[in-house]
C-alpha cells in the first residue's frame, strides 16, 4: 500500500478479505487503531486513511466539504482493491456515512458496510442545549457566512464512558485528532445527511448498525431511522456500556467481533 500521508495506516492481513476503517469529523486514523487490531487478529488486512481536510486544522478542514471526504474514501477503497478479493467499510458516525455512501457508489468494490454510531445531528444527552437548535436551523444556518468561522469544543466525556480511554483519547492531537471543530463541520454534516436519507431506500450494500443505547452525542433514533429507511439487508445491534465512540470505549471488542461476524456472512460477499 502506498500511502502518501504520515497519519494513515495498512495492516496485512491473512484471510485475502479487506476492511477501510473511516474515522469521524475532526478525528483521525488513529482513532481506529483498537478496532483495527482486533479485526485484524480476525485475519483482515485493514487500511485506516486520512480524510481530506483532517489532520492539521480546524482551518484546513475549513476548506473542505463531504464531498471532498467521500472522494478520499472512494480512493482508498480503490486502492485497498487491489490488496484483496473482497473490501469492506466501517466508520464511526460521519465516517460510517462515508462509507456507506462510497459502499452504494461502488459496488463492485465495497461488498458491505457497518456504521457505528450513525449520526445526523448532535441531539445526544450530553451535548450543549444549542447545538441542537443549531442543527434544527443549520439549513438555513448554513447561508450565513458567521457559521463558518465559528468553532465549538469536544463535550467533557468526548464521546467516551471509560475515563482511561477518554485519557488516551485526549492525547491524541499529535496524531491528528482535533480538540475543536469548525461550524462548517456541522453544516457539512448536514448536507452528508440529507444526501444519505435521500439514497437510503435504494441502498442494497448489506449494512450493519451499531450504536449504543447510552451514546451521548447522537440519539438512537438516528440509527433506527436507517434500519427503517435503508433498501438493503441490514442488522441493528444495540451497545449497552458505552457513549458515542463505541470503537475505543469499553465494548470496543465487542463492536469488532460483531463486524467481523456480519462480515464474515454470505449474504455481505454476495454481488449487490
Amino acid at each position: 500500500m502506498n500511502i502518501t500521508d504520515p497519519l494513515s495506516f495498512f495492516m496485512p492481513g491473512t484471510n485475502g478479505q479487506a476492511i477501510l476503517l473511516v474515522h469521524g469529523l475532526t478525528g483521525a486514523p488513529a482513532e481506529m487503531r483498537l478496532v483495527a487490531r482486533q479485526l485484524n487478529r480476525r485475519g483482515y488486512t485493514i487500511y485506516a486513511p486520512l480524510l481530506a481536510g483532517h489532520g492539521k486544522d480546524v482551518a484546513a478542514l475549513r476548506t473542505t466539504s463531504w464531498r471532498h471526504w467521500l472522494e478520499s474514501v472512494d480512493r482508498a477503497a480503490s486502492d485497498l482493491a487491489s490488496h484483496a478479493s473482497v473490501v469492506f467499510a466501517a466508520g464511526i458516525c460521519v465516517g460510517g456515512a462515508l462509507g456507506l455512501l462510497s459502499a452504494h457508489q461502488n459496488p463492485g468494490t465495497i461488498k458491505a458496510a457497518a456504521l457505528y454510531s450513525p449520526c445526523f445531528q448532535y441531539d445526544g444527552w450530553n451535548v450543549p442545549f444549542y447545538y441542537p437548535l443549531l442543527s434544527r436551523q443549520i439549513g438555513w444556518l448554513s447561508r450565513v457566512p458567521f457559521l463558518d468561522r465559528l468553532s465549538f469544543a469536544e463535550t467533557s466525556t468526548m464521546g467516551i464512558k471509560d475515563e482511561r480511554m477518554r485519557r488516551m483519547m485526549a492525547a491524541m492531537s499529535s496524531e491528528g485528532v482535533l480538540e475543536r471543530f469548525p461550524g462548517k463541520g456541522l453544516v457539512e454534516m448536514y448536507r452528508l445527511g440529507i444526501a444519505l436519507k435521500k439514497r437510503l431506500p435504494e441502498i442494497s450494500t448489506p449494512t450493519l448498525i451499531l450504536h449504543s443505547r447510552e451514546d451521548d452525542l447522537s440519539d438512537p433514533r438516528h440509527a433506527e431511522y436507517i434500519r427503517s429507511h435503508i433498501g438493503g439487508r441490514r442488522q441493528l445491534h444495540w451497545i449497552d456500556d458505552s457513549y458515542h465512540m463505541i470503537h475505543v470505549d469499553r465494548q470496543r471488542l465487542q463492536v469488532a467481533d460483531i463486524t467481523a461476524d456480519f462480515f464474515e456472512e454470505a449474504h455481505a460477499r454476495e454481488p449487490s
